[in-house]
């Protein structure tokens, strides 16, 4: 493909275009405080192509120039900015396209994600929380109800991101209606059908590590039953 070619692939006034839609999501998690420095990175598909943030820009100035796009099926780069590096996310993120068949994925250093890996040994879980009925079951139609459990698997960090992929594949496998993982000491990878629904997870799932994070500074069980705030106390 030739340069004019490739960087067609990142050119359009649509604002729902993926490598424009990249750029917004960025400022957006930057602003919240998800992706400071050039921490974190998302990923869009497009039918066969992803469009992937790169690494080394700061969120916050991120534009579509910057954009690297794939072919899935092949996983050859369709366009290669000039003088940037592809996201050490990118293989986590054909993780989640591979064994979820999922539209995007967002990976965030949330400082509630990484509060809440050294909460818990293997996996989080919260229950009877409102918020939770954002999030799909995945496994069958629908979303978690009020007195669901919601879980999430946490893996081990490693000094590569890359090298996380393996065991995030293999908590995809173990944990089959979670549509996040967490990493120890690191963040949270969040995928979704669309990338509008994974923005939603992305917020819900934020919003409940938090949640859970102040349920347990007042000694109230994230995941107990509902009026065991007035009797029980986290030891």
């Amino acid at each position: 493909m030739s340069d004019a070619s490739a960087d067609s692939l990142v050119v359009s006034r649509d604002p729902n275009h993926p490598a424009n839609l990249i750029c917004e999501l960025c400022t957006l998690f930057y602003n919240n405080g998800w992706v400071t420095g050039t921490g974190g990175g998302i990923s869009i598909r497009e039918a066969d192509k992803i469009f992937i943030a790169p690494s080394g820009v700061q969120k916050e100035r991120m534009v579509p120039d910057n954009m690297f796009v794939m072919n899935l099926p092949t996983r050859e780069y369709l366009r290669v900015p000039k003088s940037l590096k592809p996201s050490a996310c990118t293989p986590l993120f054909l993780a989640a396209y591979t064994n979820r068949n999922a539209g995007a994925c967002i990976h965030t250093h949330s400082q509630n994600a990484v509060i809440i890996s050294l909460l818990y040994d293997k996996v989080f879980t919260i229950a009877n929380i409102e918020q939770i009925k954002a999030l799909p079951k995945i496994t069958e139609p629908g979303y978690f109800g009020f007195f669901d459990t919601l879980t999430i698997p946490i893996i081990e960090n490693t000094a590569h991101e890359e090298d996380l992929k393996d065991s995030l594949e293999q908590a995809i496998i173990d944990y089959p209606t979670s549509t996040a993982v967490l990493v120890r000491r690191h963040g949270i990878y969040v995928w979704g059908e669309t990338v509008w629904k994974a923005k939603v997870y992305n917020e819900a799932i934020d919003y409940l590590l938090e949640l859970a994070i102040k349920m347990r500074q007042l000694g109230i069980p994230p995941d107990g039953a509902i009026g065991s705030e007035r009797n029980t106390r986290l030891v």
